[in-house]
């Protein structure tokens, strides 16, 4: 599949703005810039075996199409197309119609339910080599996590022919927003990664900002004004019961994120007639530290991956700028140094990028630097685009985009890290402040 990987490996290469070797050779392709041809694929209906399936082997088969052309990487030929039809899982595939459609990549499924819970099994195939890529699987859910079990398979078919992570199994926590600008109810909602499935996590009796998960996904940080002051809230997602996780007279906490083990968590804290400095409390047993201490704001607090630094934004230059210093706090080194102010700093999953806020000349963008500051590029650029947060696998980007006038209103877009691929989240109302979780 030499050739079809190629396309492939243009698009990572793309991606990650670097060299990135062939899978089945010595090849290297490096890719400053360039527009990826999708590659052509086929999704046929998944064939039902038991009578109870039908109904959802056709849905799984649908949600598998849409995870994996909605990266851009991907494009499906429609089933009028086909001249194959797929009656069952085991029979030979005729690979010479699927080469006459032009179908690069071939993924086949069956469903079935077993002991009230619905079973999928799938394989992929390269078409042109005539092999299967990889082995067969199958997962298993409840009937109503069918769409857990298609995401499943997407990540599964998209990691064999990329050879990247997927992150379709993956939920996203942020701000549902109701009602006009001047009297927005604001509350917390959960969702798959693609907008389905939304479960309202608080009501929209007090603002709330900024949720974030830990790293097992089981709980979710946030912002609450329920006090009439900014309190960090945690919340258990199992549940949905939630604590003040810090308090205090005269103080207001903020901008909360889980350190990579899920034991700590960095925030920003007030106390009253006082600058803004970052902190970092142990959860067990409530000790805080004080990480930073200069006449200025600093905020937005995110770790590395691998827990030993931790980047911000801080006024300390006399702008709004991006620096990064030990997580043991010390000395800082701004690494932020273009045109405008920058914000919201998240590091990427993989380590290999920061994204960011960034405002200048009256606009807003969404961006990405190395983290030495090194190679800044801009992905978005709008009356006011928001708040990155990354996907599992540290190639895709979700943010916030509010519309300009009285009656704007704000909703969730992606976008990859090339800067291809813009696109809004479907969401029930609007959206602001999403956190990407964990896959599942």
């Amino acid at each position: 599949m030499k050739r079809h990987f190629l396309a492939m490996l243009v698009a990572l290469a793309a991606l990650c703005a670097g060299p990135v070797a062939a899978q089945d050779g010595p090849l290297r392709i490096e890719i400053t810039e360039g527009v990826v041809e999708p590659l052509p694929y086929a999704v046929p209906d998944f064939v039902a075996e038991t009578g109870d399936a039908a109904k959802y082997a056709t849905d799984i088969a649908r949600v598998v199409a849409e995870d994996l052309t909605g990266t851009g990487l991907f494009r499906e030929i429609p089933k009028d197309a086909h001249i194959s039809r797929i009656t069952s899982f085991q029979s030979p595939v005729q690979f010479a119609d699927w080469k006459a459609i032009n179908a690069q990549a071939l993924v086949t499924g069956a469903v079935s339910v077993e002991g009230g819970r619905v079973v999928v099994k799938f394989r992929v195939w390269d078409v042109f080599a005539g092999t299967e890529l990889g082995q067969g699987m199958q997962f298993a859910a409840v009937p109503d996590g069918w769409r857990r079990l298609a995401h499943k398979v997407a990540d599964q078919v998209y990691a064999r022919i990329t050879g990247e992570g997927g992150y379709f199994d993956s939920r996203v926590v942020y701000v549902s927003e109701t009602g006009p600008k001047d009297d927005r109810k604001k509350r917390l909602a959960i969702m798959d990664y693609d907008g389905a499935n939304v479960q309202f996590l608080t009501d929209s009796a007090s603002i709330v900002l900024a949720p974030r998960f830990s790293p097992d996904g089981g709980r979710v940080l946030y912002t609450s004004y329920q006090s009439g002051f900014p309190r960090i809230h945690v919340l258990d997602v199992g549940s949905v019961q939630s604590r003040i996780l810090q308090s205090g007279d005269g103080v207001m906490s903020f901008a909360p994120r889980f350190s990579p083990d899920g034991s700590r968590v960095l925030y920003s804290l007030t106390q009253e007639g006082s600058n803004t400095d970052i902190f970092e409390m142990d959860i067990a047993s409530g000790a805080t530290r004080r990480l930073t201490s200069s006449p200025s704001i600093e905020t937005a607090p995110s770790f590395s991956p691998d827990g030993s630094r931790i980047v911000f934004e801080s006024d300390r230059s006399g702008t709004q700028q991006l620096y990064i210093m030990s997580a043991n706090g010390g000395e800082p080194t701004r690494i932020s140094f273009g045109q405008g102010r920058y914000g919201t700093p998240v590091w990427s999953p993989r380590g290999d990028l920061i994204a960011f806020t960034k405002q200048n000349a009256g606009r807003f963008h969404i961006g990405v630097m190395r983290t030495d500051g090194s190679e800044e590029r801009l992905l978005t650029a709008s009356f006011l685009d928001e708040g990155p947060t990354w996907a599992p696998n540290g190639r895709v980007l979700m943010f916030a985009r509010e519309t300009q006038g009285a009656q704007g209103a704000s909703a969730l877009y992606s976008v990859d890290i090339s800067g291809r691929n813009l696109k809004r989240v479907r969401t029930p109302d609007g959206g602001s402040d999403p956190g990407w979780g964990p896959l599942q």
